[in-house]
């Protein structure tokens, strides 16, 4: 029986991107879509030809008649721990996309919620299906730059309402008059950049670092006078072998998607014996070693079925009953979760915390 998929809420434009990939999955399809306001299910109903019956501003009403086995869950980021907890007992999987909490404490919450269940949760961070990082990780694995001692990440973006689904742009102008209105924006829903990218880093940095805590996170934001969030982070993380750095944008250059920005998003790796770069969307990575020292590219691994996008690794962990694992794995989101917790505490205070628990 094909997966039946679910999409409930679509604060986070990433909805759109998700719903394709179910579309275009041979043994997935979509059962039903959920958001308050008909009006934000429009393009998605129109472009994936969902039916009326399938459409709800109901959300136990969806549930009941559309009885998906998966829901992607894309509310705006302090409502997820509130959604899984209601969600859980109607025995569906859950996939959340990032962030992936407003706090550890929320995210705690939200793995509680699924104990006991039999279902899984997964934490979807689009980064995690870049063939270059996927690259990046393999070569870490075999060794090839010894032990890993720092992990350098720049991640964002033009801004999140510069898009929509599949990338569709936004002019400047219609930015502006979204801006008071949107989600993004506003500190209590969990909004600005460092919320929203710092997890990038921190989550697949945690994933290069095997799995290892920092010891201490120092972390300064700014944003536009007049706005209540950061547009921009810096954050460092202090481990028992080095410093890390990671920073988040929203207004860079360009989107690295169309013309990939200066600084370049994507991860540096440095290792005792190596290094690796791994940028978003290039068809390499870039490696020195001790054997090699000149930066030498290398081609990315070529992803198998099943490892290309969170619908279909979802579909073969379901399908041959195993556990999530890597950046979508909660437990090692939740270790990611405590630096960004960390990393907006510090900003705020303006002084160096310790990780909290």
């Amino acid at each position: 029986m094909p997966l039946r998929v679910a999409g409930i809420s679509f604060d986070h434009m990433h909805m759109g991107d998700l719903l394709r990939m179910v579309h275009d999955h041979p043994g997935a399809e979509i059962v039903g879509i959920f958001d308050p306001d008909r009006s934000r299910m429009d393009a998605a109903a129109r472009t994936f030809a969902i039916p009326e019956e399938q459409i709800f501003t109901d959300l136990d009403r969806c549930l009941a008649e559309a009885r998906p086995d998966l829901v992607l869950l894309c509310a705006a980021t302090a409502a997820h721990a509130d959604y899984v907890e209601r969600l859980a007992p109607r025995g569906v999987h859950i996939l959340v996309e990032k962030p992936f909490a407003a706090s550890a404490d929320d995210a705690r919450r939200m793995i509680r919620a699924m104990e006991g269940t039999g279902r899984l949760l997964a934490i979807n961070w689009p980064l995690a299906w870049y063939p270059p990082h996927r690259t990046a990780k393999r070569l870490l694995d075999e060794g090839t730059i010894g032990t890993i001692t720092e992990v350098h990440h720049y991640g964002g973006n033009r801004g999140p309402l510069f898009h929509l689904a599949d990338k569709v742009e936004v002019t400047p102008e219609e930015v502006e008059r979204q801006k008071p209105h949107a989600w993004w924006y506003r500190r209590e829903a969990g909004g600005g950049s460092l919320l929203d990218y710092l997890g990038y880093g921190a989550t697949l940095g945690t994933w290069f670092m095997g799995g290892e805590a920092p010891l201490e996170v120092t972390a300064a934001t700014w944003g536009a006078p007049g706005l209540e969030v950061d547009e921009h982070s810096i954050t460092i993380c202090r481990y028992a072998r080095g410093l890390s750095k990671m920073e988040t944008r929203w207004g860079t250059f360009t989107d690295p998607w169309v013309h990939q920005t200066q600084p370049k998003c994507g991860f540096v790796l440095v290792g005792t014996d190596g290094t690796i770069a791994s940028y978003d969307y290039e068809d390499h990575v870039t490696v020195q070693t001790r054997a090699r020292p000149e930066a030498t590219p290398v081609p990315n691994d070529v992803l198998s079925e099943g490892m290309r996008n969170p619908i279909e690794y979802l579909a073969a962990c379901l399908r041959e009953g195993r556990p999530v694992e890597g950046p979508l794995d909660p437990a090692l989101c939740l270790v990611a979760q405590r630096i960004v917790d960390t990393a907006a505490r510090s900003a705020a205070e303006k002084r160096t915390l310790e990780l909290v628990p």
